[in-house]
């Protein structure tokens, strides 16, 4: 995601004086970036390695022996879009359901860590989807987690039908966290029963105006504002109406917020407004000391696992 405010900022300066072409220029870079596809997921291999390594070779040997399936299905517009699912280590004890979501510019492969955590060391089934235009999916546009979250919602029905059990979790980082929330709104089956959310950002406007503050102050902020207007008509939604803290304020379900302390491209503040907005139901947190954006995980794994499976556990046995 960091990407996004770099090769642009020349390109943004020079056509700042007319907002109406900085703003197409802007919704385009931020939201058609590189091609996705067969040549996306090979892109992202050694991604997937470097945050767990193994990742790919655990991968490819549970497709090999038929464990690990690709599904396809219609999403939001009837857009094409690909999931992957595998069941719990040992299907019998299986403890429930994982849905884990990607960020931006990733795919199904690059949160292998989270997979792995969920089916070899929790025994969850796992549900791992890629978002519209990402991986395997289709779509003409990265959606920010907005509409994505009905797609997220589609895969969960999709897994409490091929595992039958009755307690699943959605579990996203960083665009994955801000789309698990902006579902946490909606009116959610009762197999959905928890929600882990990884340094999501709290709207879509608010974070890129602070990407583009902080790396490039001469350009006019108004940029943001003709780009979300133009995402609206060529897309129908805009970067303001698309909010976690909106949703979060009608979320009831229990959910644990994750953000780390470094984190200086989704600041801390966004967790803080994330948090105060959850005003109904359970809600738990964790700052991971000295962790920069979607590193939680890598610099504290053992502690990582432990506050998710905690928090699951407490869910469960206390019926929250």
């Amino acid at each position: 995601m960091k990407r996004l405010f770099h090769a642009a900022a020349l390109a943004l300066m020079a056509v700042a004086a007319s907002s109406c072409f900085a703003g197409k220029f802007m919704a385009n870079y931020a939201l058609n970036f590189e091609p996705h596809g067969v040549a996306d997921i090979e892109r992202t291999r050694h991604k997937a390695d470097s945050l767990m390594p193994g990742s790919t070779a655990w991968y490819d040997s549970l497709k090999t022996i038929g464990v690990l399936k690709d599904t396809f299905m219609l999403g939001y517009n009837s857009v094409k879009i690909h999931s992957c699912y595998v069941p719990a280590k040992e299907p019998a004890k299986a403890q429930g359901t994982a849905v884990v979501v990607h960020g931006y510019g990733d795919n199904h492969y690059v949160f292998l860590y989270l997979v792995r955590m969920y089916r070899d060391r929790m025994n969850y089934n796992v549900v791992f989807p890629d978002l519209q235009y990402h991986g395997y999916s289709e779509g003409d546009h990265c959606q920010m987690g907005w509409f994505d979250r009905y797609d997220v919602e589609k895969w969960a029905e999709m897994g409490h039908n091929i595992f039958k059990n009755d307690f699943m979790v959605l579990h996203g980082v960083s665009m994955g966290g801000a789309t698990v929330m902006m579902a946490s709104g909606d009116e959610l089956p009762p197999y959905i029963r928890a929600i882990v959310e990884d340094c999501g950002y709290s709207q879509v406007s608010t974070q890129f105006y602070g990407n583009l503050r902080d790396s490039f102050p001469m350009v006019p902020g108004d940029v943001i504002l003709s780009a979300s207007f133009v995402t609206k008509q060529k897309h129908g939604w805009s970067f303001i109406e698309a909010s976690s803290v909106k949703q979060l304020k009608k979320a009831t379900l229990p959910m644990l917020f994750i953000h780390g302390d470094a984190d200086d491209f989704v600041p801390l503040k966004h967790f803080r407004r994330n948090y105060k907005a959850k005003k109904q139901g359970y809600k738990e947190f964790w700052i991971a000391p000295g962790a920069v954006h979607a590193n939680s995980y890598q610099k504290y794994p053992y502690l990582y696992e432990a506050h998710v499976a905690t928090f699951l556990d407490r869910v469960k046995t206390q019926n929250l």
